[in-house]
């Protein structure tokens, strides 16, 4: 398995991703999309999702293919950027046929930004103009780290981000992983400089370190972000969503399993993850223009989504860049609070 070409979840023939942010908001959304509609399922198994429509991608519902999937900041107020999705689908006359009408159905999640230094005394929700000019840009490069949706996320001790990364199998098979990461648990073992995920890295794409060799690094540590945001609860406002994608033919119960294998990747990125206070969230996305011989490959797609969300997650957190107002320094910049 190596890297796609773009090492981004693009790689996927067909998808194209469109970021979209304000920096005195401190916020964003990225949009997932392609010319045609794919299979989605999606798994949560943090304690505190926010979402919209992904009741509809359960296996036994009727909506088997989407157009669109939003990430967001912004929390509840976030989902509304699947509304400017929404609109711009209805314009393309793309979405769900009933009658002699479409109906757009775009599934999204968000993650907790409002406390993080940015200007947030709106007077109109910003997040609905966000998800349209996310979809405007959509293409197949697209920018990491402070930018779409995680242009306002933190970590426990670091600015996080968005994150993306690829694997093209042997057998031809396309997977990719796109991710706002914005946990309550660590990316670093302590010392913040090794990442979580440092055995899954390819040529040095989250800066080569290696894994940690110390011993008991499962031990909690301090965490800046409850500080910084003066949090009395810590298990509040924190999420990482993420996307996983590939070009084998699957169902939509297919998609729902590579779904719930691919949420390895954030427990081995992330420490802890799937709290109680996380709103962790996976969807699954097939193009579906690859046959796969049997099902047993369904167990390798799953296994390199898992290991492309965590390099995504390290890359979302390495990638991030320092800005005005921030309460978190970058990894790239440990020192660097302006």
């Amino acid at each position: 398995m190596i890297p796609g070409p773009r090492n981004l979840i693009t790689d996927v023939p067909g998808l194209l991703v469109g970021n979209a942010q304000d920096a005195a908001l401190k916020s964003g959304t990225t949009v997932l999309t392609a010319d045609q509609a794919f299979t989605a399922s999606v798994h949560v198994m943090g304690g505190a999702p926010g979402t919209r429509e992904t009741d509809l991608l359960a296996p036994d519902k009727s909506v088997a293919q989407v157009d669109a999937i939003a990430l967001s900041g912004g929390s509840a107020f976030g989902l509304d950027a699947c509304s400017g999705v929404s609109d711009a689908l209805r314009v393309k006359s793309r979405g769900y046929p009933v009658g002699d009408t479409v109906v757009p159905i775009v599934p999204g999640a968000i993650l907790f930004d409002l406390l993080n230094g940015g200007d947030k005394n709106w007077a109109e929700n910003p997040y609905r103009a966000l998800g349209r000019a996310a979809f405007d840009n959509a293409g197949a490069g697209f920018a990491l780290g402070t930018a779409g949706a995680g242009t306002g996320a933190l970590a426990a001790r670091h600015k996080g981000g968005l994150g993306s990364a690829s694997l093209v199998l042997d057998n031809g098979v396309t997977v990719g992983a796109l991710v706002a990461a914005n946990p309550l648990g660590s990316v670093t073992t302590p010392g913040d400089r090794h990442f979580w995920a440092a055995p899954f890295e390819i040529d040095d794409e989250f800066g080569g370190l290696g894994s940690d060799t110390n011993a008991g690094l499962g031990l909690p540590v301090p965490s800046r972000k409850v500080q910084a945001m003066r949090l009395a609860e810590p298990d509040k406002g924190n999420t990482t969503i993420a996307i996983v994608a590939t070009d084998a033919v699957l169902s939509k119960p297919q998609c729902q399993r590579l779904a719930v294998a691919a949420h390895d990747g954030i427990a081995r990125a992330i420490l802890p993850a799937h709290t109680p206070g996380d709103g962790d969230l996976v969807f699954a996305v097939s193009t579906g223009t690859r046959t796969i011989d049997a099902e047993a490959e369904l167990g390798l797609i799953g296994h390199a989504a898992s290991v492309c969300l965590a390099r995504a997650i390290a890359r979302a957190i390495y990638l991030a860049t320092p800005a005005g107002g921030d309460l978190l320094p970058c990894w790239s910049a440990p020192h660097d609070i302006s």
